[in-house]
């Protein structure tokens, strides 16, 4: 191999690592730092403006999906059991849509969510940046205490036993300051 050609490839592969380890570590950061949930307004299919603050005091799983995702799309059949799982326990799931409402419709015809979907469209992006998604991905997803902070983001998909592991310490302290 001519020495140049191994050169730029071993300044790309550092290039590319270095990148990976950036991106990894702001992942990490993300998930670390604590702040407060911004109060929003979206509607739901119906055209109802729901304020976010309807939730509040409850530990809420906000994820923003979109019907042309597939990982989106994978993750809701995890959050409808864990939905029904928690429902008495003071946790709400909130499905925020950055898609059209006829194509959520269509989706919805085939999929009993029994969590509120709202509608976020071309806002979508920017709200879900402004609330943390530093990588624009989709899915993301947040975890807020019921002190209304934002504890966790997530780009990406999330696994069922990750959002367990998150929000049971919230539930059993939630459960150990009503004693």
């Amino acid at each position: 191999m001519p020495k140049p050609l191994f050169i730029f490839i071993f300044g790309f592969l550092i290039l590319i690592s270095t990148l990976f380890a950036r991106y990894q570590s702001q992942k990490e950061q993300q998930a670390l730092i604590l702040t407060p949930l911004i109060d929003f307004s979206l509607a739901d299919l119906k055209g109802e403006i729901t304020p976010i603050a309807k939730w509040r005091g409850k530990i809420l799983i906000i994820n923003f999906w979109a019907t042309w995702c597939p990982p989106c799309l994978k993750e809701i059949p995890d959050f409808i059991a864990l939905q029904n799982e928690y429902a008495d326990k003071n946790v709400q799931f909130i499905g925020i849509a950055i898609d059209t409402p006829e194509l959520v419709a269509d989706y919805l015809a085939f999929i009993d969510i029994n969590y509120p979907i709202l509608m976020a469209e071309v806002e979508g992006q920017p709200l879900a940046q402004q609330l943390g998604n530093v990588v624009n991905a989709v899915p993301f997803t947040l975890i807020v205490n019921t002190n209304n902070d934002i504890i966790f983001r997530h780009p990406g998909e999330l696994s069922k036993t990750k959002i367990r592991q998150l929000i049971d310490p919230l539930v059993q302290q939630e459960l150990a300051s009503m004693k």
